[in-house]
Order: C-alpha cells, then sequence, then structure tokens
C-alpha cells in the first residue's frame, strides 16, 4: 500500500516546487516593471510627462512637401473611384446573368470585395489634409461631427452647404446647417445603419429602426435620399364622409414590421396584437362614443362642454396622446382642425390616423413642437402623458405648450392619472402657470390611482 503512494507523492512534491518557481518569476517580472515606471515618473503628477505620453509631438514640417503629399491623395482617390465604378459596373452586368455561378461571384464581389474596399476609400477620404491654397474656416470648427461617422451619406448632410451665389441667403446666413439630435453620436452603428443606402433607390422597410433612434435622443434624423416603400397593393382611400368612422383598408398598409398583418387583428381581444397603450383604439364602434356620451366618471368632459366655453373662437388645436385620431375626428366634425402626434407604438397609429383624413404629426416627446409662438386655439393631451413621466421632463414639456398656445387658448388635461401620493406634485405642475380653471374635476382610478381632468384658459400676459 505504502509503496503505491510513493510516486504520487513525489509528482505531487514537484508540481508544487514548479509553481512555487513560477510565482517566484512573475513577482520578479512585475516588481522589475513597478521599478521601471516609477523611474520613467509615471506614478508622479509631471505634467511635461504626461504631455510627453498622451499626446502629439508637433510635426516638423520643414521641408515637407504638403500639396505633392495633397495632390498625392488626390491621385489615389481618383484611381480608387474609377477602379470601384468597374466592380460596380461589373456586378450590374452579373446581376442579369441566370447563371448561378456568377450570382455566387457576385455576392462575393459585394460582401468581401466592394463593401471593404468603398469603407477603406471613406477612411481615406476622412484623412482630412489642409488645401494648399488654404481655407477660409477650419473644418474642425464648421463640422464637429464630420469625423465621427464613416458613412458618406452622414457626412454629407451634417457637411455645411454653402450658397451658390456666394452672398447671405434670404434667412440672413452664409451657409445652411443641417442637424441632428446630439444623441446619434451614442446611436453611431443604428444611424449608419440608417444612413447606408443606394442613393436614388428604394429605401430599406426601415421605420422602426428610424422611431428607434428618434425615441432614444437622436432626433432630428437627417434627410435621406432614397425612395420610401409604400405598399405593393395600395388602394386610394375612402372618401372623407365614410374615411372618419371607418376601418381604413388593410392593403394600404406596409405590416412588416408589425406582429399583426391587419386591422382586424389589431383588436383589443387580441392579446398578440403588439402593443398596450390606446387599447381598444382601433375598434370604430368604441371609439364612436368618445367625448359625445354622458359618462359617470367626473373627469370626462365633452367635447360640445368645453367648445361652450370660447363659442366660435377654438378653430385650430393640437391634440398629444397615444391614440388614431378620434378626437381630431370629433372636432372636424364641430369645424375644428386638429393636428394629432403620434408614434407607431407597436401597431399603425400614423398610417391610421392619416387613411381617416386626418393630420397625423410623427414627433418624439424630445422634440420642441415645430409651431411658432401664440398660434394654437387648443391643446389637449390624454393617455400619454400619465403618472410616470418625470417632473423635469414634464415641466419642459408644458412650457413649450405654452409657449405655442394663444393667449385665451384653451389648454385641455384629460384623465391624467397618476399615484394618489403624486396628486399634489403633479397639481402644481400644472397650476404653476396661473392659468384661469374653467373645469377641474378628480376622479378615482382604483384603489391607489386618481384621475385628474382640467380645463384650463392661458392668460393674456401683455407685456
Amino acid at each position: 500500500m505504502g509503496r503505491s503512494c510513493l510516486p504520487r507523492w513525489r509528482l505531487g512534491r514537484l508540481m508544487a516546487g514548479l509553481q512555487l518557481i513560477l510565482g517566484l518569476v512573475v513577482i520578479t517580472v512585475s516588481l522589475s516593471c513597478l521599478y521601471r515606471f516609477h523611474s520613467a515618473g509615471y506614478f508622479l503628477h509631471n505634467e511635461d510627462i504626461c504631455r510627453n505620453i498622451y499626446t502629439i509631438k508637433q510635426v516638423n514640417t520643414e521641408g515637407f512637401d504638403l500639396k505633392a503629399l495633397h495632390d498625392r491623395v488626390d491621385d489615389v482617390l481618383e484611381k480608387m473611384d474609377n477602379l470601384y465604378d468597374k466592380l460596380e459596373k461589373t456586378v450590374k452586368e452579373m446581376e442579369k446573368s441566370k447563371d448561378g455561378s456568377k450570382k455566387e461571384i457576385k455576392k462575393f464581389l459585394e460582401d468581401e470585395v466592394m463593401k471593404p474596399f468603398y469603407h477603406a476609400h471613406i477612411g481615406l477620404r476622412q484623412i482630412r489634409l489642409p488645401n494648399p491654397q488654404g481655407i477660409r474656416n477650419s473644418t474642425e470648427k464648421e463640422e464637429p461631427l464630420i469625423n465621427k461617422f464613416l458613412i458618406e451619406e452622414i457626412r454629407k448632410y451634417i457637411t455645411p452647404k454653402e450658397n451658390r451665389v456666394g452672398k447671405v441667403n434670404m434667412f440672413g446666413t452664409e451657409r445652411v446647417y443641417n442637424t441632428i439630435g446630439h444623441a446619434c453620436v451614442l446611436m453611431k452603428m443604428e444611424l449608419e445603419k440608417y444612413m447606408d443606402y443606394d442613393v436614388g433607390a428604394y429605401c430599406d422597410d426601415d421605420w422602426n429602426l428610424a422611431q428607434k433612434l428618434m425615441v432614444n435622443g437622436c432626433d432630428p434624423l437627417p434627410r435621406r435620399r432614397c425612395l420610401t416603400r409604400a405598399s405593393m397593393t395600395y388602394q386610394k382611400p375612402y372618401p372623407i364622409n365614410e374615411s372618419l368612422w371607418k376601418l381604413p383598408d388593410d392593403r394600404n398598409v406596409r405590416w412588416g414590421n408589425y406582429q399583426c398583418r391587419n386591422f382586424a387583428c389589431l383588436s383589443s381581444k387580441n392579446p398578440k396584437r403588439g402593443y398596450t397603450k390606446c387599447t381598444g383604439c382601433f375598434e370604430m364602434e368604441k371609439e364612436s362614443t368618445k367625448w359625445v356620451k354622458n359618462s359617470t366618471l367626473l373627469a370626462d368632459f365633452k367635447i360640445d362642454d368645453v367648445l361652450r366655453v370660447k363659442p366660435g373662437e377654438i378653430r385650430i388645436g393640437l391634440d398629444v396622446g397615444v391614440g388614431t385620431g378620434t378626437f381630431a375626428a370629433r372636432m372636424r366634425e364641430n369645424n375644428v382642425t386638429i393636428v394629432t402626434t403620434a408614434l407607431n407604438l407597436g401597431a399603425p397609429f400614423n398610417e391610421m390616423i392619416a387613411l381617416r383624413g386626418l393630420i397625423p404629426l410623427y414627433i418624439s416627446l424630445n422634440q420642441r413642437l415645430p409651431f411658432f409662438d401664440n398660434t394654437m386655439d387648443m391643446i389637449h393631451t390624454a393617455g400619454l402623458m400619465d403618472g410616470w413621466i418625470d417632473l423635469l421632463l414634464m415641466d419642459f414639456m408644458l412650457y413649450d405648450w405654452d409657449r405655442v398656445l394663444r393667449p385665451g387658448g384653451l389648454l385641455w388635461i384629460d384623465r391624467f392619472f397618476c399615484k394618489k401620493k403624486d396628486l399634489d406634485d403633479y397639481m402644481y405642475m400644472f397650476l404653476q402657470f396661473r392659468y384661469k380653471k374653467h373645469k377641474w374635476a378628480i376622479s378615482p382610478k382604483s384603489k391607489d390611482e386618481v384621475y385628474l381632468s382640467a380645463l384650463l384658459e392661458k392668460p393674456p400676459r401683455a407685456i
């Protein structure tokens, strides 16, 4: 028994000895490296050392032919352009061929040659050499974002556009600046995917990608130079006297990015309808009773009662919420034009509003309202700005609403709900502007939640 254990014991001692030796070697190397770092001054707060390590030294350009380098880069770019055009022409000729092997070669050329070649081409163009003749304004001052992106369409979009006549334009500027949301830099991959297309060709069916960018702060989005796809079976809309209270034709919507494939599927009875807000708002029978029938809930105001507060004065307005345009439809029957904000949150809200003959405004909470000061007769909100919203965000939104609402205009807070314990905070948010109260009602929603509805009039503020 003892003999069989002896070899194992010797092997164990050998392994332990090797581990000890390796450990000593690691400690020795580590101490040596630490000593070298300390000797070099890496652990000292020495500004000269930091500049030497973390900054690029000034390049000595004496005897350096900058014009020759500039011309050489231009020559390389021209040759790359010509080669890329030849490759693209070859791929297009292969598209016409029915030969399977040629299609495989075409795919190989596109994926393994042309795309890497294209990005290398753009990368070379990103080397911003100073023009030998000099430039009027530095690139860094005019185009702070241009070196953040590789896709050429983004770079072209955000580059300031000089006036062709060389004079100040009608807006009082020498050039036009196209803007993108600051959060676009944080979503570089998604934005480059959105802007990666062939100019003049059809865009991808990627409105959902655009909406993802918008709601995450990449708003406004850059314009694109590709053609928007429409339904292949698009039919003319119903006449206005029918369209307000009739479900649109299913063929007029591209359903590819929704869970449902028709309007009937969007019924509140379907648990897989793809959206949660505005349950039942695609059911016209339910929608037709809103704002016109008496309700036992004190927080429910009728449109007729609201319009009687300012007879003949309410002509145009804005509806901020989640819905299919029913409020705008009812107001249209009273000769009032309402613009309805909408996002496609799991269902075709914008398409539905437009097909009913109403005006959808595709806008996120992040964006300033695209209306001038003191222009709207009414702002109505329901179903969107509830107790989930941050008080500071809500404050900015309410001040923006106050900006576009005219003196004497009406702010209709419709069934805003929150927890009882938060009600005082939200009441202060609405009352801070000192609007005149025409209607004010609080109703229980559940054990812990309440509804708040209010009809408020903006004061003149003549200063």
